[in-house]
């Protein structure tokens, strides 16, 4: 029986960072940046006011105070976007706007706040063509520095970095309308059983209606793909084998992996096994792991990867998070495709399978709850992971239902918040053991 580790090696070394395409920088978001992003000038571009006020030299109101301010002639108006470029002299200022550049010969910046003259009413009111300065500034006072941010060649985007907002604003600094991108993996999704019927239509004794495929479809969603979702198709295994053909072929359009639910155990009616049992690029292995035990992986001739996952709803939602979605994250180009784990302490208990790691739906434990057998009541939705501890500061979990990691039960998987993972020398889980969780 393969170990866990190594089954998610193996998937992994399915995965490839899928080639890369340029595209406008909105279309960029949410993509992972294929390569460096270089500023070709220095940012800011020069010199310019971080405030409205009076660009100045600072020796020349050195002595101002507010019952003696300093008067300057004002010798320019500079808006931001101005390409003037007055002299600003011994005595003289520039009445300048935030990001104007600072003039020549000034070298501070005086807020406009504190320049005027005193009139009626305590107002404050500009000199006809000149300026009262109040209190002294000094040198650099109020001004952006041209490299502040970056200088001339400076790395402002690495690649590998998933594209967001402030990625694309920084793009936009120094000149780039497009980004180079690894492009978005497109993922046929399969779900297979005579049993299963689309949502929403009648069912008879025996029929469930398809949640697998919709469950997968939505996490390669998330997980950052385009999604092709198919099925349920029936228990034909050469129907099901001309199916994953034809998709290998592009005949449903290109895609760069396929993943199936069902039909990969020992059972009489196990359409997937059965539908790839001659190709040699295909194989199904046991798994070490509840829930999730059979697992397929492979290639199909025409190089497409594909992962055969379990029929049960737990089983393929644990079995996508652990070894599919990584090789997802891989394929888009990302470097860190493991979610973090973090310590967390059992409030609850609960036995586990002998000789298989155990990956086991948890919530977070209410901090006032026993520290016994009785579960505490859930976190409120939006909560901080961090708002359920133990004394010493780490997480208190629980199995997030009574019936643990039962992999049918489809119904309750909404209400998880993670999975514990029970490493598979151990037998018992009990109250205040120390576990491992990754949130999902």
């Amino acid at each position: 029986m393969r170990g866990l580790d190594e089954h998610r090696a193996a998937t992994l070394a399915l995965a490839t960072p899928l080639p890369t395409v340029e595209v406008h920088l909105l279309d960029a978001l949410g993509l992972v940046l294929a390569e460096d992003v270089a500023t070709p000038e220095a940012l800011p571009r020069w010199d310019n006011s971080a405030m409205d006020g009076y660009a100045v030299r600072a020796a020349d109101v050195a002595a101002a105070r507010p019952d003696a301010p300093v008067r300057l002639r004002v010798v320019a108006d500079l808006a931001a976007g101005s390409d003037d470029e007055p002299e600003v002299t011994p005595g003289a200022a520039a009445r300048i706007m935030t990001g104007a550049p600072v003039p020549p010969g000034a070298d501070a910046v005086v807020p406009v706040e504190l320049t005027a003259t005193a009139v009626t009413g305590g107002a404050w009111e500009p000199d006809e063509g000149a300026v009262l300065v109040r209190e002294p500034v000094a040198t650099g006072a109020h001004v952006r520095c041209a490299g502040d941010d970056a200088a001339a060649g400076d790395t402002v985007l690495r690649a590998g970095a998933l594209v967001g907002p402030a990625h694309v604003a920084a793009a936009a600094s120094v000149g780039r309308s497009t980004l180079v991108v690894h492009r978005r993996p497109r993922v046929a999704v399969v779900s297979t059983g005579d049993e299963l019927v689309p949502p929403g239509e009648p069912l008879r004794r025996g029929q469930i209606p398809d949640s697998n495929s919709w469950l997968l479809a939505a996490a390669a969603r998330e997980a950052g793909a385009d999604v092709l979702r198919l099925g349920p198709e029936r228990d034909d295994p050469a129907a099901l084998h001309r199916l994953l053909r034809a998709l290998d072929a592009g005949e449903h359009g290109a895609v760069d992996a396929i993943v199936t639910s069902g039909g990969v155990s020992a059972g009489a009616y196990d359409v997937v096994k059965a539908a790839l049992a001659d190709e040699p690029g295909v194989a199904f292995v046991p798994v070490a792991v509840q829930p999730g035990k059979p697992q397929g992986l492979g290639r199909l001739p025409g190089g497409t990867p594909v992962w055969t996952l379990p029929g049960n709803p737990v089983s393929s939602a644990t079995s996508f998070e652990v070894f599919v979605r990584p090789a997802l994250l891989r394929m888009r180009g990302l470097v860190d495709v493991e979610r973090p784990r973090v310590p967390a302490v059992a409030a609850d208990s609960w036995s586990t399978p002998v000789g298989r790691a155990q990956l086991m739906p948890v919530v977070r434990a209410d901090p006032g709850a026993d520290s016994g057998t009785r579960p505490g009541a859930l976190a409120s939705d939006g909560a901080d992971p961090a708002a359920a501890r133990s004394g010493d500061g780490r997480v208190a979990v629980r199995r997030a239902t009574p019936r643990g990691s039962g992999s049918h039960l489809v119904a309750r998987l909404a209400v998880a918040q993670g999975l514990a993972v029970i490493p598979a020398g151990v037998e018992q889980v009990r109250p205040g053991d120390s576990l491992e969780v990754f949130w999902t």
